[in-house]
């Protein structure tokens, strides 16, 4: 691949490869700091190009599912909010948002000066024409659904984001006629005027006398010393106060109108946030963000809370608070919801807690079983817009001096802000106009859709000005099969929101992620979010019946036919290397014993946090140190048994992967934290290295060996009390590092016999549940990117790792019971690479081959005639034999609600670009048995189970025995060699 370093979306490559950044950071606990999306590029090392191409080096691709379902409609919300205060503003009624507390941000205010603000009210033939550049990026949450967000008002001033959505390129317009007619239009619906433009009246008056205008503008170019005698409408960004008198006079008596409504433009011109932006550039979006209230984002696009908090003080003169501007409360969310990642959570019944509680409180109370501080995702600053916290860039000292102030009293006012999408080192904004006036048919601002797009702005992270951008150009996608699914389906024949148009774009970005290669029938039902049982064939038949128009349905159906292969595939024949160790009653013995051993055996205390050293968990435990410690050193002990009576030691490895829990705040009641922070013990991710022909390649099984605290025994509200004690934690997590063991000895043979192409690595990932949150998964990601992995061995013995490039990761994170509404189901969900979606498929052919076989193994004369395994009614029965079950793998991506990916340990692999599959249980949020006292043996699923686990197993034997000729590539690597080349 060739790079031009110098021009467009390729200038962001020139920081790649990123070690030494991700040497200078901390990868956070999401639940303490929520980071930017990655998009675009990995920092693993891709390029996406769902987002970019190569034959466009400006252009950044909008994909119709975001338009459609996030931007359209949250210009359409926003817009309206804006606009009605807009035209409060003019119409002289209460426009608080605005004006602020006692109407500061509009004293001296250059663009709505009081020769301006007197005839709010009386400003004859107004129709309040808006045309507002918003500010908007992707922002991720924490169900990591990455979501268009509005962040407020452009940075840049009214303007330049107007004209710069008069080209594609720095040097390219769009064409002239499309730009006059942008202008036709507006005179056509604000002020019912047909006429072409010179017949009209219309010009244009810079604002700066040297300012270099698109070419179509230089017809309707006046300035200063112009007549104006013959113009009616007039478009200028000046502030009003600096406009020719002979202009303000002939706007006053109706005669001329002003394009865009003058005190539409007031956002720029606060001196309150102007000073703020001083010391905090960004404080600029802030102004037209305070406008519009909090949204998740479901149907539009998400939004931020900001406002003020009062606390008492004898600084602060109450009559000069507005009681409106007043936003105390905060609405909490975390990832352990019980929710699916489409519904919206802050429609639900959840913990309202104070700001300044939200912030900073680390006590108990506050922090219930999933919360944390979150004034890292904050800014703040006092009522005379001194900055307080930035919080994505304080120390975590900063915290503890603001803290104290914030308690002091005053009147602050505060952002929650999640950090714009990054692509490499730079962060992405795109600013965007938003159009709109006054109706005098309908007697309301209309919000219309605009057809200028803006342009995009990619700011390096060490620009803390804001002033270096490299400019691209919005490439909003319109492709007839995609706008067809979006908008050519009615819901009512969805179990969920725009179930048919999710599963049609799945199908269609697998084709793209595989090179735009046919998907095989199977795998494309199990890409498609089809009810279960229900067959590709027949969900094609139907859909005519499920469009809004028949014939929109066949025709959907037959371009769905041009990227999926019109025969079943036949089964991959590939020879299994793992079903004869596994597919037999001795594995599933050895799995529910092992199971049960860890989780009720004498490892008890098994979250990091262990012990809490609050008087209600102290009466309730039954012993006062952690177990994870002697949890860890037994999964070690398992494993070099295993690799000793291999007979490969000195080639094969098991040792930790040691760090330390770090955190802004102090959990001191967090005994597990407290003894980190105190030198007596650490955290370590626990790794076996098994070999393959190539020692560079690994895949990767993992788990996560902590379990969580128990919401029965904690929340009194549902006769808990008090006390955080760890669940057993038999399938969550105790049935993924039972597979981990039995898997060892079966790849260490697999690997004395020559079978492996690449190394097979199995982890256990520490620290998955709250409060730690991901520790294990965050600092084995964190540690690859530096590449600077280190197995220690001993105190003395360290192999060095950092050179192998991991192929791909399995996650295994509960895998051992059925779900009793949809039996025999399980998921294995992708990340959103294209290596991830291989992996996924991978799973899903040995899926296909253990169903195949089960018929087999099923006529044998042990298992004949059984029917379906049973529960056990206590932790100390064996469940009978049973017949092997055929499962049902789901490849659920980022686009089905029912991925459980993006609350797992997998989520932080997929955002560093590291390959991943969760390998999950048909999750239902609504059962017991999931961080609570019935996540025992009595909710284990013995066939369903074993079965989930053999798949999981020879998964990663298939994968680690790909002929390299025969490995899928890494087609999007970013090739570092020719980016030195060109440098």
């Amino acid at each position: 691949m060739k790079y031009n370093n110098n021009e467009g979306w390729h200038q962001l490559l020139n920081d790649y490869p990123l070690h030494n950044h991700y040497k200078e950071i901390h990868i956070y606990a999401y639940s303490e700091f929520m980071p930017s999306p990655k998009v675009g590029l990995s920092p693993y090392g891709d390029i996406d190009y769902l987002t970019f191409s190569d034959d466009d080096e400006f252009g950044w691709k909008i994909s119709e599912m975001e338009e459609e379902m996030e931007l359209k409609p949250g210009m359409n919300d926003i817009g309206k909010i804006l606009l009605k205060q807009i035209h409060n503003l003019g119409m002289g009624l209460p426009a608080h948002h605005i004006s602020g507390h006692a109407n500061q941000s509009l004293i001296n205010n250059p663009y709505w000066p009081e020769e301006l603000s007197v005839k709010a009210g009386k400003l004859k033939n107004e129709k309040y024409v808006c045309l507002l550049p918003l500010m908007l990026s992707k922002t991720q949450d924490d169900k990591g659904r990455v979501t268009w967000t509005y962040f407020g008002s452009s940075i840049l001033g009214p303007e330049k984001a107007f004209w710069n959505s008069f080209y594609t390129t720095p040097e390219k317009e769009i064409p002239e006629s499309e730009s006059l007619e942008f202008f036709t239009e507006l005179l056509k619906k604000a002020y019912n005027n047909n006429s072409s433009l010179s017949q009209a009246g219309f010009k244009i008056l810079p604002t700066k006398t040297n300012e270099i205008l698109p070419e179509f503008t230089k017809p309707f170019l006046i300035n200063d010393d112009s007549n104006f005698n013959e113009v009616k409408y007039l478009l200028t960004f000046r502030p009003f106060s600096l406009l020719p008198q002979t202009v303000k006079e002939k706007y006053f008596s109706g005669e001329l109108a002003l394009l865009p409504f003058p005190g539409s433009l007031v956002f720029w011109g606060m001196p309150t946030y102007e000073h703020l932006a001083k010391q905090l550039p960004l404080a600029r979006q802030i102004p037209m963000q305070n406008l519009i209230p909090r949204h998740r984002g479901r149907g539009s696009m998400r939004v931020t809370q900001t406002g003020w908090i009062h606390e008492p003080h004898p600084d602060v003169d109450i009559s000069k608070v507005h009681q409106h501007l007043l936003h105390d409360n905060y609405h909490r969310t975390h990832r352990w919801q019980k929710i699916l990642r489409h519904e919206d959570e802050l429609s639900l019944p959840t913990r309202i807690s104070g700001i300044v509680k939200t912030l900073f409180s680390t006590e108990l109370n506050s922090l219930g079983l999933y919360d944390k501080p979150m004034a890292r995702n904050s800014q703040i600053w006092t009522k005379d817009f001194e900055l307080l916290l930035d919080g994505p860039n304080a120390s975590k000292h900063k915290f503890v001096e603001v803290e104290r102030h914030l308690l002091e009293g005053g009147l602050f006012g505060y952002r929650f802000f999640y950090p714009p999408m990054q692509t490499g080192l730079h962060f992405v904004y795109w600013h965007r106009p938003l159009f709109g006036y006054f109706s005098d048919e309908k007697n309301e601002m209309i919000v219309e859709n605009c057809k200028l797009n803006g342009y995009i702005t990619a700011y390096h992270k060490d620009d803390n000005q804001y002033k270096n951008p490299i400019d691209l150009w919005p490439r909003i996608q319109q492709r007839k099969t995609h706008l067809t699914a979006i908008n050519g389906f009615d819901s009512k024949h969805n179990h969920y929101l725009h179930q048919n148009a999710l599963s049609i774009l799945s199908l269609y970005e697998g084709w793209e992620l595989f090179g735009k290669k046919p998907l095989s029938r199977c795998f494309a039902q199990r890409l498609a979010h089809l009810a279960k049982h229900k067959n590709i064939n027949h969900w094609l038949d139907d859909l005519p019946n499920m469009a809004k128009e028949k014939e929109t349905g066949e025709w959907m159906k037959n371009e769905i036919e041009k990227i999926i292969q019109p025969e079943e595939n036949k089964i991959n024949d590939n020879e299994s290397l793992t079903f004869s160790f596994t597919a037999s009653r001795k594995f599933e013995e050895n799995w529910w014993n092992d199971i049960r051993y860890l989780a009720h055996g004498k490892f008890i205390n098994k979250d990091n946090a262990d012990c809490v050293l609050d008087e209600d968990t102290k009466k309730q435990l039954a012993h006062h140190h952690r177990d994870l410690e002697k949890l860890g050193d037994y999964l070690i002990e398992r494993h070099r048994k295993a690799i000793k009576e291999a007979g490969i030691e000195g080639i094969a490895y098991c040792g930790e992967l040691p760090f330390k829990w770090k955190t802004d705040f102090d959990f001191s009641e967090f005994g597990g934290w407290k003894l980190n922070q105190e030198g007596h013990t650490h955290e370590r991710n626990i790794l076996v290295v098994i070999p393959g022909k190539n020692r560079n390649e690994a895949v990767v099984l993992g788990d996560h060996y902590d379990t969580a605290y128990m919401a029965d025994v904690y929340e009194k509200e549902n006769g808990g009390n008090g006390a955080r004690i760890s669940a057993n934690g038999a399938d969550d997590n105790f049935s993924a590092s039972t597979t981990l063991l039995l898997a060892a000895p079966i790849y260490l043979q697999l690997a004395k016999a020559g079978k492996l192409e690449r190394d097979i690595w199995l982890i256990h990932l520490t620290g998955e549940e709250f409060p730690s949150d991901c520790m294990g998964a965050r600092d084995f990601c964190q540690k690859t990117l530096q590449n600077s992995l280190q197995l220690h061995l001993d105190n003395e013995n360290v192999i060095d790792l950092s050179k192998t490039e991991i192929k791909g990761v399995y996650v295994m994170d509960m895998i051992g019971h059925n779900n009793d509404k949809n039996i025999d189901v399980f998921q294995a969900s992708p990340g959103k690479s294209a290596e991830s979606l291989h992996l996924a498929k991978c799973a899903h052919q040995v899926n296909m081959n253990w169903n195949a076989h089960t018929h087999n193994w099923n006529q044998s004369t042990e298992r004949a005639h059984l029917g379906r395994g049973k529960r056990v009614k206590s932790e100390n029965e064996m469940p009978e034999t049973a017949k092997f079950l055929s499962l049902e793998g789901n490849v659920r991506n980022h686009l089905d609600p029912h991925s459980s990916i993006f609350n797992t340990d997998g989520l932080m692999f997929s955002d560093a670009g590291i390959p991943v599959v969760l390998f999950m249980e048909n999750y239902d949020i609504s059962r017991t048995g999931y961080h609570d006292t019935h996540d025992t043996m009595e909710n284990i699923d013995l066939d369903y189970g074993s079965a989930f686990a053999s798949i999981c197993i020879e998964t990663v034997a298939q994968v680690a025995s790909i002929p390299t000729e025969k490995m899928w590539k890494r087609e999007n690597k970013i090739n570092t060699e020719v980016l030195e080349t060109n440098k």
